[in-house]
């Protein structure tokens, strides 16, 4: 939020020192009213009209040094500053300091009562342009009307339709952008191809530049219908020596005064005399400073030395403001490092707990399964012991019930059959029953001793061989053919 507020406070201090709006308030309101799109809006105030009482003041702080229009001439700022044929008034702020913002004193009026007015306004402004470029009646009208309606907010929706996404991106989208365009343009089909490397984007856009790459801003007022103008080009703007110095140290950028913006700037700087070159920065407020100015006919080694003079006297603030960001910047290094190896730190230690704690759940798991599969076995084994415990009482009790069933064993005679029982483990066992007995004794019988748990088998006789199965449970052992003695074996049957 912060952030926002000072890039919204940079765009108004921009804009006053471009249309020479002194009122802040009604300069923030025009924004807002364009979405704070500083090309759009200055666009809108194609009228090119100064305040009469706009004028140079030293609010700025350039290089460390507070600026006071009272400063005398001990300042270190007044010896640099070129104040041939500038008007009383100026010559006297500028030499209370060099470094000026290009902002005026006094409140404008309301936002209402100004865009109320802006049409007589325009006519106003564009009346003193045509005033020195005849024939161009028609090409201004239309500038009029177009910019008129721009700045009552009737053609905004037509420039930001331009600058959507059916715009190229190759072609510049701002009014200032094209005019330094055909500006660069029109000076080619005049002088040539060789000259300064002038900017093709507004006068903003050109000034943010040089402050991002820590130089001066070189600004030149090009006045097409100046006697001194062509001999000046030819033979100190566009001279080896010249452009050479230029595109080495500075950031160039030029406009033409029939132009919206190249006149707004034309008055922003108080140009009373062609050709006209100024030396400019981005000031530490967020305004323009004016460094030195460079008005009338001039020969390459004036100019070149007047450059050279602000270089060595204020270089210094470019240095130092170069050196500031560069320490900016390594401790944002730094700082980005510091956060990076903390965050790779802080990254390799919730690694760590998270196998710490992904260890710990797989131990803590494999301890609760553990402990799960040998309660399953205890129960198991517990339902195993209860079943082999409930099965042996059963046994246990048809085996008292067996025996109970066969009575006593009878003694020798005529009517007892002997039998003898051969056990799969080889032990053998006899007993006398009855001949009148079924086959269904000999079974109780087996069922009822101790060390015999077979839930299934049969008796089987081996000569030959004869199965007593259930078929003959009810035959008594004499009809069985088992009297007066019989030898069966246990055979088990599968289940």
């Amino acid at each position: 939020m912060a952030q926002g507020s000072r890039d919204n406070d940079d765009k108004v201090a921009h804009f006053q020192a471009v249309t020479g709006l002194q009122d802040s308030s009604l300069c923030a309101q025009i924004l807002q009213a364009y979405n704070w799109d500083l090309d759009l809006a200055v666009g809108s105030m194609a009228d090119g009209v100064v305040p009469d009482d706009a004028a140079f003041t030293s609010s700025d702080n350039i290089g460390g040094h507070t600026l006071d229009a009272s400063a005398g001439p001990s300042s270190p700022y007044d010896d640099g500053v070129n104040r041939v044929n500038m008007p009383t008034e100026e010559a006297r702020l500028v030499n209370a300091n060099r470094n000026h913002a290009v902002v005026p004193h006094q409140a404008g009026p309301g936002l209402i009562w100004r865009v109320a007015t802006l049409p007589f306004s325009v006519i106003r402004g564009s009346y003193n342009v045509m005033y020195g470029a005849v024939g161009l009646g028609m090409w201004i009208a239309g500038g009029i009307l177009t910019h008129s309606l721009g700045a009552l907010g009737l053609g905004a929706q037509q420039h930001d339709t331009q600058r959507g996404e059916g715009a190229s991106p190759l072609l510049p989208t701002s009014y200032g952008a094209v005019e330094a365009l055909d500006f660069m343009r029109s000076f080619e089909r005049e002088y040539g191809d060789y000259h300064p490397a002038f900017e093709t984007t507004s006068f903003m856009d050109a000034l943010r530049r040089a402050r991002d790459q820590y130089k001066f801003l070189f600004v030149y007022l090009h006045s097409p219908d100046h006697e001194n103008t062509p001999p000046f080009v030819v033979q100190t703007l566009c001279s080896e020596l010249v452009v050479q110095f230029l595109n080495e140290n500075f950031i160039v950028w030029g406009g033409n005064i029939r132009a919206s913006e190249g006149y707004r700037m034309s008055n922003s700087l108080k140009a009373s005399t062609f050709p006209f070159c100024a030396v400019v920065m981005a000031s530490a407020n967020q305004r323009v400073a004016l460094l030195q100015q460079l008005d009338g006919p001039r020969s390459a080694a004036n100019v070149i030395s007047a450059l050279q003079k602000v270089l060595e006297e204020q270089g210094a603030s470019l240095v130092a403001a170069r050196i500031e960001e560069e320490e900016r910047q390594l401790n944002r290094r730094l700082r980005d490092e510091q956060d990076a190896a903390y965050r790779a730190a802080l990254q390799a230690d919730q690694e760590r707990e998270r196998q710490r704690q992904e260890e710990a759940e797989r131990l803590a798991f494999e301890k609760a399964e553990a402990e799960r599969r040998k309660r399953e076995e205890e129960e198991a084994a517990a339902k195993a012991a209860r079943e082999a415990a409930e099965r042996q009482a059963v046994l246990e009790q048809r085996r008292q019930q067996k025996a109970l069933a066969l009575g006593s064993e009878p003694e020798k005679g005529s009517n007892v059959t002997e039998v003898l029982i051969r056990f799969p483990n080889g032990e053998r066992k006899g007993r006398r029953f009855l001949s009148t007995a079924t086959v269904s004794y000999i079974y109780d019988y087996v069922d009822s001793l101790p060390d015999f748990d077979a839930r299934s088998y049969k008796l089987v006789s081996n000569f030959p061989r004869v199965v007593y199965g259930m078929d003959m449970m009810g035959m008594s052992l004499k009809d069985a053919g088992l009297h007066p003695r019989a030898s069966l074996y246990i055979e088990i049957e599968e289940d």
